[in-house]
């Protein structure tokens, strides 16, 4: 056994090329396809939690995806959208990265033919996925990179899509397409293809998890929850709002985690209004502290949880608690509303309805999905209802964020709460482990 020079602890020696980690991937030391650290496993076994065989889950989805074109009579979908690609594909390359510069790509024909287009030539990044048929290169339009060539550029790609779906799609024209730029559109439908919306499809079906999904969940939001810990036994009066974030960054992707969507992080005075990013403002004695993770943690999936702290080593004022046990009874009622079959527009309408103080500084949604991201659907409060938007209901698989943010208009701090649950055959489940403020509640 080897040591670490700096902690001391000892290494285990390189893992067989057939040993496999929990999640029934290759445990080489080398390998190129990322996933949760020895910490995040060891973890999840002491808290008894069932570990995803991501095999199986990456079936289950390309699975569902095929079925959803062939529903829709579609011959494939053309796919840029990062998340969509991770859906898809579960490969990843540069993912933030690719959210606005986008040069990869990936197709998957109402067959299950799946190609990724990557960064160059190589298949380093999919190959460990045998569901992902090819790996070219040549998706990228965008003027950065193309210049005053971006036309060509994206005839030369239309032109392989075109040729894609009529071997595996025969006769069919009709393409889904998530995101494109404006030359590539132009070049797909120059060809003949009709061009359909794809993000209905992939939200659609990205919104109903199955099995090993579900367990990938709760994974990551014990994960997250870990890490949260570590963050709030370093929060106190005099650190900056800047320093607690940063802790969440290192503990997430110390287990395995990848990144972080926003800095919802604010204190005191800046809890209200929300929407306030965190910064270099010092913590002072006896405040609010208010989060939201947004975090895309271990198997790239999302653990979306807020929470509201008290900071000090005083007592909370009445203030505090009022608007602290307002939030937490407004997320438990509007929870209650979660059973399957239960049509948006009754949760949108029903349960815990914010007072007037609270309405014109509400949040921007009372509910909304999360997988790999925050999903569809989108459940508004009864001032953002827009008739015939969200027309559907709870299905068991879809997992939900039921949200809360609570603060008078020009008030001195506000609070937001949010937990992440599943709807399962005959209610939810409640996924969010992290414990309430008591000294809030009480």
């Amino acid at each position: 056994m080897k040591r670490d020079i700096f902690s001391g602890r000892k290494i285990s020696a390189v893992p067989s090329a057939s040993a496999r980690k929990p999640d029934g991937t290759p445990a080489g030391n080398d390998r190129v396809e990322i996933g949760p650290t020895q910490l995040a496993f060891d973890e999840w076994t002491a808290a008894g939690l069932n570990i995803p065989d991501l095999a199986i889950m990456r079936s289950q989805r390309l699975d569902r995806l095929v079925r959803a074109l062939q529903a829709r009579d579609y011959g494939g979908i053309l796919m840029y959208d990062p998340l969509n690609i991770r859906f898809a594909s579960d490969t990843t390359n540069m993912q933030l990265w690719a959210a606005h510069n986008p040069f990869r790509a990936c197709l998957v024909l109402a067959d299950g033919y799946m190609v990724i287009w990557d960064f160059g030539d190589s298949d380093l990044l999919t190959a460990f996925n045998p569901l992902v048929r090819e790996t070219r290169s040549g998706a990228s339009f965008f003027y950065f990179t193309s210049g005053d060539k971006s036309v060509e550029n994206a005839e030369r790609f239309a032109r392989q899509i075109d040729d894609l779906m009529r071997e595996h799609a025969g006769g069919n024209r009709r393409l889904a397409v998530d995101k494109i730029q404006i030359h590539g559109l132009r070049a797909l439908e120059g060809l003949g293809l009709q061009v359909l919306d794809g993000e209905e499809v992939t939200e659609k079906t990205r919104a109903i998890k199955q099995s090993e999904e579900i367990k990938a969940l709760r994974c990551a939001v014990h994960a997250a929850e870990k890490s949260i810990h570590e963050m709030q036994q370093y929060t106190v009066p005099g650190v900056t709002e800047n320093d607690v974030w940063a802790i969440l960054h290192a503990e997430n992707i110390k287990r395995g985690g990848e990144w972080i969507e926003t800095r919802l992080l604010a204190s005191g005075p800046r809890t209200n209004p929300w929407f306030q990013e965190c910064g270099p403002r010092v913590i002072g004695n006896n405040e609010l502290l208010a989060f939201d993770t947004d975090l895309i943690g271990c198997f790239g999936m999302c653990a979306d949880i807020s929470r509201t702290w008290f900071v000090g080593d005083g007592t909370p004022t009445a203030e505090q608690k009022r608007l602290y046990q307002y939030a937490y009874e407004h997320i438990q009622q509007n929870m209650a509303l979660l059973t399957p079959g239960r049509p948006f527009k009754e949760i949108v309408f029903g349960g815990h309805l914010l007072s007037d103080e609270f309405v014109n500084s509400r949040y921007s949604v009372k509910m909304h999905g999360v997988g790999l991201c925050d999903e569809w659907p989108h459940i508004a409060y009864p001032e953002d209802y827009h008739e015939g938007a969200f027309d559907y209901e709870l299905v068991p698989g879809m997992s939900i964020c039921v949200e809360a943010y609570i603060g008078a208009e020009g008030g001195a701090e506000g609070v937001k709460l949010e937990e992440q649950v599943v709807i399962t055959d005959d209610g939810y489940e409640n996924i969010t482990r992290y414990s309430f403020e008591d000294i809030l509640l009480t």
